[in-house]
């Protein structure tokens, strides 16, 4: 007869061997892939008074460097970082006191401000996929996700006083923080490659810009339209 502390020696053996066999497979399940993209992208504020409005949108460019890691072949998730280069456009309703580094300027009533910021961002979400569509073995995807960035430049043209790249750091708020969502399709090039086709639409809520002195109180959120051109390997 077996003692009963083999029996629990045994079981603990067994537990502990399952456990090990189970890591390991998911272990080797994991994978990880890498990605470069060009997202031409258009951008625009929005704000939340009727004094000071967005006036048209603004083209920009986005390029991001990207990895994945698979939990399952329909999910994985996302980490990067990325060059942002965007803008908009604001018009007040009221002459607007702007401070630059070592000046103010007045802008006059309906006179637009044209912002143009760069960021730098650190991208990170969680991706869906879909099975393999059709002969071509087309896989569609959509991800959401979470955007803190940091700007590193910021300008500013104000047409009416003949004020073109001017630093305007004085005016933007150096941290911002969004989220995404994305939705597209990967078209497998041989391997463990593929290009990689999207939509997407990115909101920072946080207010970009700084009320300063007598400004407004007002809240400025920039938002994106993006379209995404990649590849993966």
């Amino acid at each position: 007869m077996i003692p009963k502390v083999s029996l629990a020696r045994l079981r603990h053996a067994l537990f502990a061997t399952a456990m090990m066999m189970l890591f390991v497979k998911a272990s080797t399940a994991q994978e990880y892939r890498f990605g470069g993209y060009i997202v031409p992208a258009i951008s625009w504020f929005s704000t939340d008074i009727t004094e000071v409005v967005n006036q048209g949108s603004r083209a920009g460019m986005i390029i991001v460097v990207s990895g994945e890691r698979y939990f399952t072949n329909k999910i994985s998730a996302t980490a990067g970082l990325g060059i942002i280069n965007s803008g908009g456009r604001l018009v007040s309703s009221d002459p607007t006191l702007f401070k630059f580094a070592n000046y103010t300027s007045v802008v006059a009533s309906g006179d637009p401000i044209v912002y143009r910021i760069q960021y730098l961002a650190i991208p990170a979400g969680l991706k869906f996929y879909t099975n393999e569509i059709g002969y071509n073995n087309l896989i569609a995807f959509a991800e959401i996700g979470i955007d803190p960035k940091i700007v590193v430049r910021g300008r500013v043209d104000i047409p009416s006083l003949d004020i073109k790249g001017e630093g305007a750091m004085a005016e933007i708020k150096r941290f911002n923080f969004g989220w995404h969502l994305h939705a597209g399709i990967e078209y497998p090039l041989g391997g463990s490659t593929a290009a990689v086709l999207g939509l997407g639409f990115e909101n920072n809520f946080p207010d970009i810009t700084k009320d300063v002195g007598t400004q407004v109180n007002d809240r400025v959120a920039h938002k994106f339209l993006k379209f995404i051109f990649g590849i993966k390997f």
